[in-house]
């Protein structure tokens, strides 16, 4: 099954679609043009880094990144090599005790097969999800922010992400911050598919918060 991309043409079509709709989140994409959402292939490094990321603000997490790669000769390691590591090496570079082991349990996952980022494109998005969070330390909201910023899946609707529930909530004028359900029914009453990430991408826009991944 081929999933559509995000890409310059892509980005296009959505902003068309999404204008035509959704005049509110048309007047955000007037004013912040098309998405810049760049797809990349490093799945593992963004997985090892969002684990990193979690709860810390970008500069912190920046800094433990680095010092963790320092421990592999400042090569970002493969999952042989951190598997080789003891949980208070790993720590050394100012990782939590539950991050370090969030990291050597995806490592593992890896080499055992278990998941295996070489098949993830032929997959679906709830597919993915199902693969990924049987990791320690990986949820689903890790997973939607890899299927938006890394795979560049169209079609994700991030109803867990408060940016994105608060965003909503100013955008369009909403009394209390939307549940999950009120997110899918607003981005099915606009219109919003297939291009449902880049229309949180316009949300977060809307707040100049967009995550890192």
């Amino acid at each position: 099954m081929a999933h559509e991309i995000i890409n310059i043409s892509v980005a296009r079509r959505a902003a068309e679609q999404l204008s035509k709709h959704d005049p509110l989140l048309g007047a955000v994409i007037e004013t912040a043009g098309l998405c810049t959402i760049k797809p990349h292939k490093n799945y593992y490094e963004s997985l090892v880094g969002s684990i990193i990321s979690q709860q810390l603000s970008v500069k912190a997490a920046d800094t433990i990144e680095k010092r963790f790669v320092a421990l592999f000769g400042n090569i970002f390691p493969t999952p042989e090599q951190i598997a080789a590591k003891e949980v208070d090496e790993l720590k050394s570079a100012g990782l939590s005790t539950q991050k370090a082991n969030y990291i050597r349990d995806l490592a593992l996952h890896v080499i055992d097969g278990r998941v295996r980022f070489n098949h993830l494109d032929e997959l679906t998005n709830d597919e993915i999800i199902a693969e990924l969070t049987a990791v320690k330390g990986i949820g689903v909201w890790t997973v939607h922010m890899f299927l938006m910023f890394c795979m560049g899946r169209t079609d994700v609707l991030a109803t867990g992400d408060l940016g994105i529930r608060n965003g909503i909530k100013k955008l369009y004028g909403l009394e209390t911050i939307p549940t999950p359900l009120d997110i899918e029914e607003l981005a099915a009453n606009n219109q919003w598919h297939p291009y449902e990430t880049i229309a949180c991408w316009y949300i977060w826009h809307s707040l100049d918060n967009k995550p890192a991944i």
